[in-house]
């Protein structure tokens, strides 16, 4: 158990410094033409390269929850565990909503109020759209458990490749009724199942797939947003489309690799970061919002995008570990 839980660690480390970045260098993306060529591809770029980072969490839900084998009791399953991330998430919708009337002339109580209105069907602030598609995999999860328990190696494996398949018709533009959000990202549950349980696919033939993946990505986006004068990038950047499977199915299996060879020293410090990483994903906003509504971007993005990633994920993680040391507020950072 202790190999599985230092894995998990290191995962859940790299993947909330990805998604730092990700927002981090948000405003870069709509300034083609307005910055140096150079400094727009390296957070293209930075971006392309990090959008592994959600589906990796969904992975790692995944391989815990799909390996459970003790029996499944309902009330135990929505309290602690959908119950566990759904309370959080609705009070950090409420709190994001609020923030969302501050303006440069005061406070508009208007935004805020038709912010909270959208509450059920649209997040109210840019990072909480992770919920709206992954709190769903819970009422997937008990079926796909029953699944793996009662299929053999070789079924699971067909059916996450068929999963697979599924992406790349949905990068190249080929729908129909496989290409639901529910389906599309529920199979990155299985994705991590296998890579947990089977170490399949092969970590060698990920490290081709994934690297020929991560070039092709930040390629695509980078030769469309020239070609069209501006930020283009199609489904390249989808986190539902095969080659982002492909890059986060690689650096899962890179993950585990990296986490058996680290030291007990190391170890001991990513496990505390991973404690708190649903926190750093919740509150690190906070700290960005008066460096994007201020544009405190005074370096080029090669030194902005780690810097900034770095003091706002320290920020996050300090606030997390704050509020997580009271019983009274240690449930908004589960």
């Amino acid at each position: 158990m202790r190999e599985k839980i230092r894995f998990f660690d290191v995962l859940r480390c790299v993947a909330a410094l990805a998604v730092v970045a990700i927002h981090v260098l948000g405003p870069y993306r709509d300034q083609l033409g307005e910055i140096a060529d150079s400094a727009w591809m390296t957070a293209i770029t930075v971006n392309s390269f990090s959008r592994w980072a959600v589906p990796v969490f969904i992975m790692i839900t995944g391989a815990l929850m799909l390996s459970d084998t003790r029996p499944f009791e309902l009330s135990y399953y929505v309290r602690r565990r959908l119950g566990k991330v759904l309370l959080p998430f609705l009070v950090w919708s409420v709190f994001y909503a609020l923030l969302s009337g501050l303006t440069f002339d005061g406070y508009d109580s208007v935004v805020a109020w038709d912010t909270l209105k959208a509450l059920p069907v649209h997040e109210t602030y840019y990072h909480l759209g992770f919920f709206y598609y992954f709190i769903p995999l819970y009422f997937v999860v008990p079926f796909f458990r029953y699944l793996v328990q009662h299929n053999d190696r070789l079924a699971v494996i067909a059916m996450t490749s068929l999963w697979l398949g599924i992406t790349a018709l949905f990068l190249f533009k080929i729908d129909g009724p496989w290409s639901q959000e529910l389906v599309l990202y529920s199979g990155y549950l299985l994705l991590g199942y296998c890579l947990f349980q089977y170490r399949w696919p092969p970590v060698g033939w990920l490290v081709v797939l994934g690297c020929v993946a991560l070039v092709l990505t930040a390629y695509m986006v980078i030769s469309h947003s020239f070609a069209n004068g501006e930020y283009t990038v199609g489904r390249w950047l989808s986190y539902k489309t095969l080659n982002t499977a492909l890059i986060a199915a690689m650096v899962f299996a890179l993950g585990r690799l990296v986490a058996e060879r680290m030291s007990e020293g190391w170890l001991d410090r990513i496990a505390f970061m991973s404690r708190y990483s649903l926190g750093i994903y919740l509150l690190h906003p906070i700290f960005l919002w008066p460096v994007r509504a201020y544009d405190w971007y005074f370096f080029p993005p090669v030194i902005m995008i780690p810097l900034l990633t770095l003091i706002i994920t320290a920020l996050a993680l300090a606030a997390s570990w704050l509020l997580a040391r009271s019983p009274k507020t240690a449930w908004l950072v589960p």
